[in-house]
């Protein structure tokens, strides 16, 4: 551990939740210049950073979240240009503090302080002198004094209000000396519990500017800015000292007017008060999920603001990730939605992979990244990213004998209201507590870092032997709470529960695929004994899945519906005879259907390779392309710019879908995404990490090309097709030091060597 010398500190006042800390020091003389300047940052709350006037970065939203209680994340910055800006002078070091997720709002609960009650400022700079000296300045109760901010409220659910005419001039300068500026105190804070960023930091990913300004029908000036995003807005104005804006956020419109029902209790809005000079405002202690947003007070009227849209600017922000992968084709509709699911994972890759970005919730649903962990490690380099949130996922389960929550961070442990209903404790529940083993499987698979699976295969194990406690005496998992395919759309709007599948044949079969991945895992590990146990786990589950849900009733799986054959037929709990039979049922439903899509959250990334592998690709693209509400492009037609919750959250005459949980921006449905990459585009890893690949387009739906690329570990891999009748043309890229199998329809298999190549079948 490092060897830290400062000291928490908060603030004797509380400023109304957003103090201003500031700490002046003089630098040491007879050394010569400082050399270097490394400063380490962190807070209970969230916190930005100045020395001598200079903003440390432009990272958002640190430390960010994670769970609290064991471990508190710190960022590092070479400072040594802002500290050789003030020269000969004093050094002073400023902080803002904002709630942050440590002490706003967290849950649909109403719960606050769930961490603390006290924010808190953490500084350790490290100094080193041209002669060699070194010397630490550090956050003390000595050199720090506190004071109010612009800011007088904020919560990343309810917004952020902001005062200019509280704002103090000089505070970050020498010999400053504001009125009503305090002492601070000294928080208890264990050294132990520090620990460096793994993950990226939160940053301004672009700016939007307004597509459309207009009053409404109740007289509204309502502002679109053609993308569904999570930011702010940042606001350019002049105006009466005193005079208020009121800048409220939302997804969509309904009746043409906001759409705000969605947010439930969010209130997602920010008050800006005007000095009476020119004013910006940036409220970056908060984020919005939003689209849209209503403007009042707003100087000169909408004439002023529709004269000036530049006032108005949307701010992306969201985890500072490298986009790796792509995808294009001749269908307008799918490439929109392929865009919508890139949005809607930017989104929601805010420090903790959540489940939405605006209502009363936020939070780091374990079912959604574990549907989705396939599609998201192709479109970025989510490496880091997970590997820092699977950190929280082992601490969570070491403090709960190995059950993996619902949310990671878990706040809902706290929560009075368990999400049920019934109040009782959470328990292992399966798709949802799987993401321990799920998540690092998909990273091991596109990056291959073996040392990230050994870092999360613990926790693997943990929770597999106690998905082996949870099974009933005849060797199935048919009890317990379990959310099962949620979201079916089968469903009542009102009872997501209540989806077409049976909840002993999803647990079962998810089950069984977390013994398999485990058992691999241990197996590359060189855990032989564990390997083994989970080898024999996941035969006894194959064994009661068939003896419990096959041929039964007359139905090939028990409870008949797309979802529970597409979870056996892809995770190979059938023996060749009921494979294909289940593959002609589950092409017969989709048919059926008229190609509308009936699988929720355990189903939907499953079902199109589900019909692939068992010969019935015409079906997969139907369900793929297929228009009709629900299905995957419905949204599109309906103007969506991200996935939504529901495959009807907006229904076909424009209004909100009725239930209370009614997003427009999650990314569990658009698990499609992954399918598309490697069977429509036709890329995909032949081992870990893209040591070999293979290239095996399947061209379908009437697609005339399609293409997809990937910067691989190894560099770009890139599939190009084109169909002219049925002759198929594919444009393929092997990186250095790779090879890759391509295979294609009516040729033998075929090996190709690093470079470019053209190929005909």
């Amino acid at each position: 551990m490092p060897d830290w010398q400062a000291t928490m500190i908060s603030a004797d006042e509380e400023f109304d939740g957003a103090p201003l800390l500031r700490g002046e020091f003089t630098l040491e003389t007879g050394h010569g210049e400082v050399s270097s300047a490394t400063l380490h940052l962190s807070a209970l709350g969230v916190v930005e950073a100045w020395v001598n006037d200079r903003p440390v970065s432009a990272e958002l939203l640190t430390p960010g979240w994670t769970s609290y209680e064991w471990r508190i994340r710190y960022r590092t910055h070479d400072v040594t240009e802002q500290v050789l800006a003030g020269g000969d002078g004093p050094l002073v070091i400023g902080l803002a503090l904002g709630n942050g997720w440590y002490r706003g709002r967290l849950g649909w609960s109403g719960g606050r302080n769930i961490y603390g009650e006290q924010l808190g400022g953490w500084v350790q700079l490290e100094l080193t002198y041209a002669d060699g000296h070194t010397a630490v300045v550090t956050t003390d109760t000595e050199h720090w004094t506190a004071g109010p901010s612009a800011v007088t409220a904020n919560d990343l659910y309810d917004g952020e209000d902001i005062d200019a005419r509280r704002r103090v001039d000089g505070w970050r300068a020498p010999g400053f000396a504001g009125d009503g500026w305090t002492g601070v105190h000294a928080l208890d804070l264990d050294p132990v519990m520090l620990e460096p960023y793994v993950g990226p930091p939160v940053v301004r990913t672009e700016e939007r500017a307004p597509q459309r300004i207009w009053t409404s029908p109740a007289g509204k000036v309502l502002v679109d800015f053609g993308q569904n995003l999570v930011g702010w807005l940042r606001v350019r104005a002049r105006g009466d000292a005193g005079a208020v804006i009121t800048l409220r956020h939302a997804e969509v419109l309904e009746h043409d007017e906001l759409g705000t029902r969605p947010l439930r209790t969010a209130r997602a809005t920010d008050h800006v008060t005007l000095s009476g000079g020119e004013d910006v405002f940036e409220p970056t202690f908060t984020f919005h999920g939003f689209r849209y947003a209503e403007v009042d007070g707003w100087p000169g009227g909408i004439d002023a603001l529709q004269a000036d849209p530049d006032a108005l600017t949307a701010v992306v922000i969201g985890s500072d990730l490298r986009r790796t992968g792509r995808f294009a084709s001749s269908h307008d509709l799918l490439n929109q939605f392929h865009a919508n699911v890139v949005w809607g994972m930017r989104g929601n890759f805010v420090d903790v992979p959540t489940d939405c970005p605006q209502r009363d919730e936020r939070l780091g649903w374990t079912g959604d990244i574990a549907a989705f962990a396939p599609s998201a490690v192709y479109l970025y380099d989510a490496s880091a990213f997970l590997r820092d949130w699977l950190r929280d996922v082992a601490q969570e389960a070491a403090h709960a004998d190995g059950m993996v929550p619902f949310v990671i961070p878990d706040v809902l442990k706290y929560s009075p209201r368990h999400v049920d209903g019934t109040g009782e404790p959470q328990e292992t529940t399966c798709l949802w507590s799987d993401a321990a083993v799920w998540v690092p499987w998909s990273a091991w698979q596109a990056y291959g870092d073996l040392g990230a699976l050994a870092e999360a295969y613990p926790t693997m194990a943990a929770h597999t032997r106690r998905e082996r406690a949870q099974l009933s005496a005849n060797g199935v998992w048919d009890t317990g709470f379990q959310f099962g395919d949620w979201l079916d759309p089968g469903a009542p709007p009102d009872d997501p529960f209540k989806a077409r599948a049976d909840i002993g044949v999803v647990a079962t079969a998810c089950a069984y695929r977390t013994a398999v991945l485990t058992a691999a895992a241990a197996r590359l590990l060189g855990h032989d004994e564990d390997a083994g146990e989970f080898e024999t786990q996941a035969a006894d589950l194959r064994a009661a899945f068939t003896r419990e849900y096959v041929d039964r009733d007359g139905q090939v799986v028990h409870s008949d519906c797309q979802t529970v054959y597409a979870l056996a037929i892809v995770f190979g709990l059938l023996d060749e005879d009921h494979q294909r039979a289940a593959g002609d049922r589950l092409a017969a439903l989709a048919v059926e259907s008229g190609f509308r899509i009936s699988t929720g959250f355990a189903g939907t990334p499953f079902v199109t390779d589900a019909l692939t592998l068992t010969g019935h690709l015409d079906e997969a693209y139907g369900l793929l392309l297929e228009e009709g509400c629900p299905s995957w492009l419905y949204p599109v037609t309906m103007g969506a710019t991200t996935v939504w919750e529901r495959w009807d959250s907006m229904l076909p005459d424009g209004t909100i879908n009725p239930g209370q949980m009614t997003s427009f921006n999650h990314y569990a449905l658009g698990a499609v995404a992954d399918w598309m990459h490697r069977v429509v585009g036709g890329l995909a890893p032949a081992e870990p990490g893209y040591a070999s690949l293979l290239i095996a387009p399947q061209p379908g739906g009437g697609l005339t090309w399609a293409e997809t690329s990937l910067e691989t570990p190894h560099g770009e891999a890139a599939v190009h097709w084109e169909l002219d009748g049925d002759r198929l043309t594919v444009e393929a890229t092997v990186p250095a030091g790779t090879t890759a199998t391509l295979r294609l329809p009516g040729r033998e298999e075929q090996t190709l060597d690093p470079g470019r190549h053209t190929v005909t079948a």
